[in-house]
């Protein structure tokens, strides 16, 4: 059997989910919706499924599942209406920019006995599983401290920077959710320094483009986050974890693994410069494994609770900038 999938979003993103649906033998593509016809009809003449509205979607008896590619200020209406409609749903990050409002959202999920997976992707990237498979194994021994680097090639136009809700909240806000996946356990301070080094328009809009972030557990457990919305070199993105017993790390990954040497030095091909080249088999994974759950009544791999865990690491970084200070989770959490 396979799972009935509809793609909420006919953008970039939606575009991708569109295609790891059609390719993965457990889910079928069956509807599309976008705020702009025409790019629903790519989506729909590509796969051939059918352009329904979000309402006919939420009616479609064949519908069992939906894929939420809108943008962040619906999520939690969508994820709302879909529970509520019997279907169960993957929702791109984050489920919203206020806790609050993440936290009614999540209430609605559990009364209404619904199924949620939010999309942190970067737990389904081969390497990182194969790194956390490693602690996980106790090949390292205690989990003692954890360092993430993710850099951008480039900045975003500023109309992003002006609804994506800063980079904490949509940057830093995978590597919240890799540390606390790497740690083994929940953060309990947060300190944060930020910059902007990189575009001076980031600035004027009130958001910063380079930052560093420490997360401490309640044990002492660490983890050091490096963000940059530049890296020339390409799109950077690493992780080690340190243990009682060893270390375990997962490096850049570059267009080929050839290294060429000759009378001037080795070479080797640049990085990857694109999230969607880069996570290409994290994203085939994460629908993999929601169909899979769904058909075989599991637990969602990623939850609700991440979701809002995650945004509150990322605002207790935000407080920890104002005012210049170590911020307990528990302060944004309530």
């Amino acid at each position: 059997m396979s799972v009935n999938f509809a793609v909420l979003g006919a953008g970039r993103i939606g575009q991708v989910h569109a295609a790891t649906i059609a390719a993965v033998p457990a889910a079928d593509l069956i509807a599309v919706a976008d705020a702009f016809p025409e790019a629903a009809q790519a989506v729909a003449d590509q796969y051939g499924c059918a352009v329904q509205s979000i309402d006919e979607i939420a009616a479609n008896d064949a519908v069992e599942a939906v894929v939420i590619c809108t943008p962040t200020d619906t999520h939690a209406d969508l994820i709302e209406q879909f529970v509520r409609a019997g279907k169960a749903v993957f929702c791109e990050k984050p489920v919203d920019l206020s806790l609050s409002r993440v936290k009614a959202c999540l209430e609605v999920v559990k009364a209404e006995g619904g199924k949620l997976m939010v999309g942190f992707n970067r737990r389904f990237d081969p390497d990182f599983r194969a790194a956390q498979a490693a602690i996980a194994e106790g090949r390292i021994g205690k989990v003692e401290m954890v360092t993430i680097t993710s850099r951008d090639p480039g900045a975003p136009p500023a109309d992003y920077i002006t609804r994506s809700g800063g980079i904490f909240r949509d940057m830093t806000i995978h590597d919240f959710d890799m540390a606390r996946w790497l740690l083994g356990e929940e953060v309990e301070t947060v300190q944060a320094a930020a910059s902007v080094l990189v575009d001076p328009d980031i600035g004027r809009l009130g958001d910063y483009d380079s930052a560093n972030v420490i997360l401490t557990t309640a044990s002492g457990r660490q983890c050091v986050i490096t963000n940059s919305r530049r890296a020339a070199y390409g799109y950077d993105q690493r992780i080690e974890v340190h243990g009682s017993e060893g270390s375990v790390t997962a490096e850049n990954q570059r267009e080929s693994r050839i290294e060429i040497a000759d009378a001037s030095g080795a070479h080797r091909p640049p990085l990857l410069n694109f999230f969607m080249t880069r996570y290409t088999a994290a994203y085939a994974n994460e629908i993999s494994e929601f169909a899979a759950a769904l058909e075989q009544g599991g637990d969602m791999p990623t939850t609700g609770h991440d979701g809002l865990m995650a945004l509150a690491l990322a605002d207790a970084a935000l407080k920890s900038i104002e005012e210049a200070r170590v911020v307990k989770v528990s302060e944004v959490l309530g």
